[in-house]
């Protein structure tokens, strides 16, 4: 009797079956198919070849052979930020015809990650901490390709995005006050948040209190922006314009005065922070500061990091945000 091993499906079976070369199967089931100009019809064949014969990757003896484990993590702090699915979308596509698995990191919980497995690069979202970017030189010269965003650190073989977004989170206070007196915020949180800063200094620059009443923190998800939303919208004396400093927490706001009947931007003008897809196709359309163009501009980073740009030193790419008004203000 033969040994499992020995009947285990070889790709050059797969090749035979499917009438086609070892290279074609190789591409076309790692992913990397369509950046070979394989015809879909002969990509579909290889896939119904390697099915019927029962075919599986070993991915753990390709990573020993290779030093590639074809993983790409997101490392994302709010899972449920509608930039954060944005932004996991957009380089999913952008690397799958390379032969990678973009896989999100729970809780920007990157460190712990990096600690145990190695892909071959990976997006941090947050890196609040300027002494972690002495972790972060130690995991590029590992062969880790990152890119990270953060306005303080600079590049050490890994790539800096930077953005600039307290100044321009000014604009949107600024813009606000062009027609209110009254201006709420919600937020997550009020202290070392230069988002939140930006509410409370450029009020105060405009000659303005600050009263506690006027700002409501939400916990870090969708639902607890609305239950804060919800909260301050509904007090005697609420604001008739609102800063957020999420466009997750904008949308939700929006939502709570739907329900509270409040019509906007007629009775409560409303902005937010970030530029996500979902803000611009709500109704009405979102406000907000952010960068234009940014998701498809990371996943080029992303990319150029796991191709020609493979080991380089690192380099910073600034995202200017800017003002966007929409319908909601």
């Amino acid at each position: 009797m033969s040994s499992p091993l020995a009947e285990r499906p070889t790709l050059r079976m797969v090749a035979k079956e499917a009438g086609v070369s070892v290279a074609t199967v190789s591409y076309v089931l790692s992913g990397r198919h369509r950046s070979h100009t394989i015809k879909d019809s002969t990509a579909d064949r290889v896939r119904e070849a390697a099915s019927r014969l029962g075919y599986r990757r070993n991915d753990a003896a390709r990573a020993i052979r290779t030093g590639k484990s074809d993983l790409v993590l997101l490392s994302l702090t709010v899972l449920a930020d509608p930039w954060s699915q944005a932004v996991a979308a957009t380089v999913s596509t952008a690397v799958t015809p390379f032969g990678k698995t973009a896989l999100i990191v729970a809780d920007g919980d990157w460190r712990t990650v990096l600690a145990n497995r190695t892909p071959d690069a990976i997006f941090i979202d947050s890196v609040p901490d300027p002494s972690q970017a002495e972790e972060l030189a130690a995991f590029a010269s590992q062969g880790v390709q990152i890119v990270a965003f953060s306005e303080t650190l600079e590049p050490r073989g890994f790539d800096v995005i930077r953005s600039g977004a307290e100044p321009r989170c000014h604009l949107a206070v600024q813009h606000l006050l062009e027609r209110h007196d009254h201006i709420g915020a919600l937020t997550s949180r009020t202290t070392g948040f230069a988002r939140f800063d930006a509410y409370v200094n450029t009020l105060r620059a405009a000659g303005k209190p600050v009263h506690s009443d006027d700002v409501e923190v939400f916990e870090q998800h969708p639902e607890g922006a609305y239950r804060a939303a919800m909260a301050l919208l509904s007090r005697p004396d609420r604001p008739t314009a609102l800063y957020c400093t999420t466009d997750f927490a904008a949308i939700a706001a929006v939502r709570a005065a739907h329900r509270l009947r409040i019509d906007v931007p007629r009775d409560l003008a409303i902005i937010g922070v970030g530029n996500t897809p979902e803000g611009e196709h709500l109704d009405p359309a979102l406000s907000t500061v952010g960068p234009v163009g940014f998701n498809e501009a990371l996943a080029r980073i992303i990319v150029g990091r796991l191709t020609d740009r493979e080991g380089a030193p690192g380099e910073v790419f600034d995202f200017p945000w800017q003002l966007i008004v929409r319908e909601s203000s």
